[in-house]
């Protein structure tokens, strides 16, 4: 009969324990799931923070493209630079000579071909393509010659080689004499139609600096 009684007792005495453990529980569950939802909300916060700063980011970079294009027009520039240095360099103002060829219509006469001979030297040569003679026809000017030059009198002569009047071949020579200073010196050729005379004109014009 006691061991009855002690057994109830034990199990009435377990049972109360694990009643009085049931509020704890329920207490200690939405603490934790309070302390997980806030872990996720912080982690939520910090996922939307990086994601602003990284749409941020992108908006703020520059595209690869516009970077190439950059660097492209820099070098560009760079080059040209250069380019106008090596002519200071090479070609000084005070011996400079540029000989430019232009073309005025082009009715009575179809480049093929020009001779420069400077001094009975011959400097420069070139052979005219139909789109070269057509940029000329239409107010293009052609560098023919850059070089160097002493001071003093210099004999300058353009021969002359294509298609002439009735659509015949035609050669033609014209000569100036060049007095060189100190400055630049430019020399423009002038291929003119003359309507009088129904051929071309060879005329040279020189421009100071």
């Amino acid at each position: 009969m006691l061991n009855t009684v002690n057994s109830k007792s034990a199990i009435l005495l377990a049972t109360w324990l694990y009643i009085c453990s049931m509020p704890v529980i329920a207490q200690d569950l939405p603490e934790q799931a309070q302390a997980q939802a806030d872990q996720g909300a912080l982690n939520i916060e910090l996922r939307v923070e990086d994601n602003t700063q990284f749409i941020e980011r992108n908006e703020n970079a520059t595209p690869l493209s516009e970077q190439v294009e950059s660097l492209k027009r820099a070098a560009l520039e760079l080059n040209r630079d250069l380019l106008l240095l090596e002519e200071d360099l090479l070609f000084p103002a005070n011996t400079q000579v540029a000989v430019y060829v232009s073309l005025d219509v082009g009715e009575y006469f179809a480049m093929d071909a020009v001779k420069l001979t400077i001094d009975g030297e011959l400097v420069a040569s070139h052979l005219y393509t139909q789109k070269q003679n057509s940029a000329l026809v239409r107010g293009g000017i052609q560098r023919l010659y850059l070089g160097n030059l002493k001071t003093g009198q210099h004999e300058i002569t353009a021969f002359f080689h294509g298609i002439g009047p009735q659509n015949r071949e035609y050669k033609r020579g014209a000569s100036y004499t060049l007095t060189k200073d100190q400055k630049p010196t430019m020399l423009e050729i002038k291929v003119r139609d003359s309507s009088r005379n129904m051929q071309p004109t060879f005329e040279f014009k020189e421009w100071h600096l």
